[in-house]
């Protein structure tokens, strides 16, 4: 019978306000369960984290609700001081992640090419993590820079796993499938670590070439055999790919710690309920979600699987016996619990001491550089809704437009956006009011993509605008966010790719012709057919521009002045008929 425990945790006052965090425990099932060997079992302890994107400082933006108040939380110094509390008497403890420890960073971080993020999970303990599809966001060289450093840059004290990420050529992986912590005593548990399959559609092409990206399930049961083989039986696989915890019930019990959660859905669902027995416990990411949950695996046995949400803000704790006669967990002992990092502890000085270095007069004369003004908040949607228009994606494609625009630069005649590239909000009250800093114009579009104008026809980007809905190379509606001038109707109560209404395409009040070809500006992700919008790479007579950062920084510093601060754009670009 699975069980569930929950507990509340007071914390102490931090400036004026208190904080309330709450760390939910699960167990995969009944700790009754089966018979327990006090002479021959120890205590295991598995901290996790996942999708952290390089969110080393403490931000007044990296917020978790408590007791219903958006309250700052996260910050490498207080994670560290968490992780470190957390290990306090635990004699076989190790530390581990789940992929997207880097990519998509904020401006501190990814203006040196994420090293302080790499240095700071040395320092924090990290012994083992998977990659995750932002580990390729500047291509497979990069990342094996990362890995083995370069000048003063020693690289990661931790190995990057990639059981799944192959060589087309040859099939073997390219990066370690699996590592085997060895606490002595006989004690060994090995990780499998994995990216989604999905990860080749996601990422831009150019750095990927050569790489193929396999099954999770098949990857997972060949080196778990292997590594039985080897006579390592403790598994755990740390998957960059996860699921949704949902308020319905699925039949696998789940928690979250705002309580809502009873099941669960998302891909990683099918992988737990196909992946070998041999596996005792999964650690996922991808999603951004918090979770702890129970799948059961092929054999019908509850099995954990957990997710950390994102940026640092939460970490999982999982704690489980592991019998040293039969060299494995107990199953029946797991146990996992969410913990919100608070920032009502000591901050850790060797964090501290990591991001001073990286910080000083230089660095804040560039990252305060004043980029421009605008009126009020220009975001994105709520809840990272990738699914709607909203006002920050009409922006950047307003920008990239007005950048390609001229015949020398492009002659673009509408831009696309994706909105998976949108990183942060414009927000008027961030620092001066009103305001906007080069590091907040960077950390929207982190991704130093190029600005791309390229020919495409009108068939062309109807069959783009069809590849916002799901399929089977995406299971989630993406909408592409639409330059000023270009209009469309995407009708709900029809199915299929007719919810795309063909005729219903216009540029700047003339109908789009299918035969025509068109000039569109995208960045250089989306050109090469980056979330699955395929239709895109057979655009052809490319001419490659700007930045797609410094495209945007140009735009913002022409329109945002002191005279006319800049207005959010008015949606209604898109007619959403449902």
């Amino acid at each position: 019978m699975f069980t569930i425990r929950r507990k509340r945790r007071a914390v102490a006052v931090v400036g004026a306000a208190a904080l309330a965090a709450t760390t939910l425990a699960v167990g995969a099932w009944s700790a009754n369960a089966g018979q327990h060997h006090p002479n021959r079992e120890v205590d295991l302890q598995l901290l996790a984290l996942n999708d952290f994107h390089g969110y080393i400082e403490a931000s007044a933006s990296n917020t978790w609700p408590i007791d219903g108040v958006n309250t700052p939380v996260g910050g490498a110094e207080y994670l560290a001081t968490h992780l470190e509390k957390a290990r306090e008497g635990e004699r076989y403890s190790t530390t581990v992640a789940a992929g997207d420890l880097i990519g998509a960073s904020p401006f501190l971080s990814a203006v040196y090419d994420d090293e302080p993020t790499i240095e700071s999970l040395n320092a924090m303990g990290v012994e083992v993590s998977s990659v995750g599809n932002h580990e390729f966001d500047a291509g497979f060289d990069e990342l094996n820079r990362i890995i083995e450093g370069d000048g003063d840059f020693e690289g990661a004290d931790f190995p990057y796993l990639g059981a799944n990420v192959v060589d087309e050529a040859t099939g073997k992986p390219v990066l370690d499938p699996y590592w085997v912590k060895d606490f002595g005593r006989g004690i060994k548990v090995g990780f499998i670590g994995m990216t989604l399959e999905g990860t080749g559609d996601i990422v831009s092409q150019s750095g990927i070439a050569g790489l193929e990206f396999t099954d999770e399930v098949e990857t997972a049961n060949k080196y778990a055999k292997e590594l039985k083989r080897k006579g390592v039986n403790a598994i755990v696989v740390l998957m960059h790919e996860g699921g949704v915890p949902v308020a319905e019930d699925t039949g696998h019990e789940c928690e979250s710690l705002d309580g809502t959660a009873v099941g669960m859905s998302g891909p990683i669902v099918d992988i737990a309920e196909n992946m070998t027995p041999l596996v005792d416990v999964l650690v996922t990411g991808h999603t951004h979600n918090e979770y702890v949950c129970s799948v059961p695996d092929p054999a019908g046995n509850p099995r954990m699987v957990t997710s950390a949400s994102s940026y640092g803000r939460v970490f999982t704790q999982i704690d489980a016996t592991y019998d040293k006669r039969t060299k494995d967990i107990v199953r029946s002992s797991v146990t996992g619990s969410n913990t919100i990092v608070t920032r009502d502890v000591e901050p850790n000085g060797e964090q501290q001491d990591i991001i001073a270095s990286y910080t000083g007069e230089g660095y804040d004369e560039v990252a305060n550089r004043l980029v421009c003004l605008i009126a009020e908040d220009i975001k994105r949607a709520p809840n990272g809704n990738r699914a709607v228009e909203f006002p920050l994606g009409s922006l950047i494609a307003d920008a990239q437009l007005w950048n390609t625009a001229s015949a020398d630069t492009g002659g673009a005649e509408l831009a696309l956006m994706n909105p998976g590239g949108v990183r942060q909000d414009l927000v008027y009250g961030a620092g001066t009011p009103g305001e906007v800093t080069y590091k907040e114009v960077f950390e929207v579009q982190p991704f130093a993509n190029y600005v791309v104008t390229l020919d495409l026809t009108g068939a062309q980007i109807l069959a783009g605008l069809q590849q916002q809905l799901p399929s089977a190379a995406r299971s989630t509606t993406l909408q592409l966010q639409v330059s000023e001038g270009f209009t469309y109707t995407w009708d709900k109560t029809k199915t299929g790719t007719d919810q795309i209404v063909a005729d219903s395409l216009m540029l700047n009040g003339e109908p789009i012709a299918m035969d025509q070809t068109y000039r569109v500006t995208m960045n250089s992700f989306l050109a090469d057919g980056g979330d699955s919008f395929t239709a895109f790479k057979d655009g052809t007579n490319r001419l490659f521009g700007e930045l797609d950062v410094d495209a945007f920084e140009d735009y913002l510093a022409e329109f945002g002045t002191a005279a006319a601060p800049l207005q959010a754009p008015e949606l209604g670009r898109v007619t959403v008929i449902s």
